[in-house]
């Protein structure tokens, strides 16, 4: 960690932002030492990515200044802040699945002898600049063929080919799991070593102290803290970001079991689902714990109907299912949030009383007459229930933040009257305070007799949502975790080893 007199790079100083009828900055301040990481949060709509396209030339602020090593500067394009060692990796990636990974780190400046493209420097510079930070990729491999953290790595190589000391990074462990983001705190690491300074931006608190050296939290537009992350705890951080001191990130009321709603009995898929047997009943929220790629989405789309199983026992609410499809699975009162919800779960060009309603317009108007002020009170009163923030039910859900979107989701299939809800990363994308507000949605849909599913690669609310714990590895079930005997370290041990570390020791 750096010194907290080392010397600082950069200085944000009151800087203002205004759009049309929006405050988006009001005087923030922000400075960054050399070779640190330092980590700015907020919720949806603070101001942070606002303040972070000020500094990457995207916008231009209405007010304030910007200090680049002591000396003042205007910074009038990305093109501008690239020039002065300024780079930005957004959460979104920006890479041509078709062409190599060497073509798209050298996109538009591909190094040239007599006139052509210099195919061999370009390679050999690439390989170099993956090798420097420890990235395990072949320079000529096609973007498509990586999966997710790789091509996060790519987006880190990328930005560092511009000669920049000073990285912004937006969300970059949104769509990882617990060995990529490992893998990609290491590279920061190394990077500070080489004294390049981080601005990092992200909505999963619970990794900030491993990688953070300071944390400036913005609310409304305004600085409301900056402090040496060792002095703060998760806690202060939330209550800082919303507002309000009785903060509680997982809410959960242990309520009675009820009825059985669903039983797994050695559900195999071909090289994918192994003999997976596991039970939930009505008042749980049982979590399902894998890295990517262990098998648990591919789990949920087999009891939502999306996939069929070649062999093993479904039983949905005492009833014994042979073949399962998403139709069938609503009329039985199963609702799937998927990991996906833009793809999937939404109809983003739609409205939200259109969103809301489509799981559901054969049980509210059975005679297939839509009646538009019932649609109209319905669709307002989950609107309400949930707290949907959107200015009007006929607001396109494109629109709406990532928390919002996924409250539409919950609202889906609420209105189909589940008593069973499958939770596939119910909380990833979305900031602190949405995150809460699911949680509570979660825990209030137990208490009312529901049973949940919730699959989550992010451990404390794994431990801290569920009642019991299956563990998933390479397809199969390895471990079945109750709450009192549950810890991050454990979960994690098994995702990641399938428990054989100790059986290994023992042996």
């Amino acid at each position: 960690m750096p010194e907290r007199n080392s010397e600082v790079i950069l200085e944000l100083r009151n800087i203002t932002k205004v759009f049309p009828g929006v405050k988006a900055l009001d005087n923030v301040d922000f400075d960054l030492r050399k070779g640190e990481v330092h980590v700015l949060v907020g919720e949806n709509g603070a101001g942070k990515s606002t303040l972070m396209k000020v500094l990457s030339g995207v916008h231009q602020p209405d007010g304030g200044e910007i200090r680049l090593r002591g000396k003042q500067v205007e910074i009038s394009s990305p093109r501008g802040a690239q020039d002065l060692g300024i780079s930005m990796i957004y959460q979104e990636f920006n890479l041509v699945p078709f062409l190599s990974v060497a073509s798209n780190i050298y996109l538009g400046r591909e190094p040239t002898r007599l006139g052509l493209i210099d195919h061999r420097t370009m390679h050999k510079r690439t390989t170099e600049l993956l090798e420097s930070v420890g990235m395990d990729i072949k320079s000529q491999t096609l973007i498509k063929d990586l999966g997710i953290a790789k091509q996060q790595l790519v987006e880190v190589a990328k930005a560092l080919s511009l000669d920049c000391d000073i990285l912004i990074m937006d969300e970059p462990t949104a769509a990882l799991g617990a060995k990529a983001i490992e893998q990609l705190f290491e590279i920061i690491r190394r990077l500070k070593d080489k004294g390049i300074s981080v601005i990092y931006i992200s909505h999963r608190l619970e990794e900030l102290a491993q990688i953070g050296d300071r944390v400036t939290v913005i609310r409304d537009g305004k600085r409301v803290g900056c402090s040496p992350m060792s002095d703060v705890k998760t806690e202060d951080i939330i209550c800082m970001m919303v507002g309000d001191k009785i903060c509680q990130m997982f809410p959960r009321d242990i309520v009675p079991k009820g009825e059985q709603a669903l039983n797994l009995v050695n559900i195999s898929r071909k090289d994918v689902l192994h003999d997976v047997s596991l039970e939930i009943h009505c008042g749980e929220i049982v979590g399902l714990g894998g890295v990517m790629g262990s098998g648990r989405t591919e789990l949920a789309e087999v009891v939502f109907g999306e996939a069929p199983f070649d062999g093993g026992e479904m039983y949905l609410f005492g009833q014994r299912v042979r073949r399962m499809s998403p139709v069938l699975a609503v009329s039985r009162g199963l609702g799937f949030l998927p990991e996906d919800r833009k793809q999937k779960g939404l109809a983003l060009d739609l409205r939200v009383r259109e969103n809301v309603l489509m799981s559901s317009l054969n049980k509210v108007f059975p005679n297939r007459i839509i009646n538009s002020k019932i649609e109209k009170d319905l669709v307002k009163r989950f609107v309400d229930d949930l707290n949907i923030a959107t200015p009007s039910i006929n607001r396109f859900v494109k629109y709406l933040s990532g928390g919002n979107q996924q409250k539409v989701v919950i609202a889906k299939w609420l209105c189909t009257r589940s008593r069973f809800f499958i939770f596939d990363e119910p909380t990833r994308g979305i900031d602190v305070g949405a995150k809460v507000e699911v949680h509570k949605l979660m825990n209030e849909l137990v208490k009312n007799g529901a049973a949940v599913l919730m699959i989550s690669s992010e451990l404390p609310e794994l431990v801290n949502m569920s009642d019991r714990i299956y563990i998933m590895y390479r397809g199969t079930i390895v471990k079945e975790l109750g709450r009192d005997e549950t810890t991050k370290e454990e979960v994690l041990r098994y995702e990641t080893t399938g428990g054989k570390d100790r059986a290994i020791a023992q042996g």
